[in-house]
């Protein structure tokens, strides 16, 4: 298991968890749309850190972002291994071919 299962597993396992005690329930706790709108304000930091070329603030942004991340997966129920599947269906693809094969909605 790596790091970020670790991790996920956490996430899930505070889902039921005491609000009061717990940042993570917390954040679940006030649903999906909060969860993604906190992944959002997480990426918007690490974005304003890559542009100012600041390598140990962009990783802890970054740890943000990986951590946020699972905690918006988790408020919906998808997995870790979810996404990792559809990467790995997508490796060896350019951007530009996968893009194109994408379903139009």
């Amino acid at each position: 298991m790596t790091l970020l299962h670790d991790l996920e597993a956490t996430i899930r396992a505070r889902k039921g968890a005491d609000p009061e005690t717990s940042w993570t329930a917390k954040l679940l706790a006030k649903g999906p749309e909060k969860c993604a709108e906190k992944f959002g304000e997480e990426a918007i930091e690490a974005i304003i850190e890559a542009v100012k070329d600041d390598k140990v603030k962009l990783a802890s942004e970054g740890a943000d972002v990986l951590y946020h991340f699972l905690v918006m997966l988790a408020a919906r129920d998808v997995a870790l291994d979810d996404v990792l599947t559809v990467l790995a269906e997508r490796q060896g693809l350019s951007g530009i071919a996968e893009k194109a094969a994408r379903p139009q909605s």
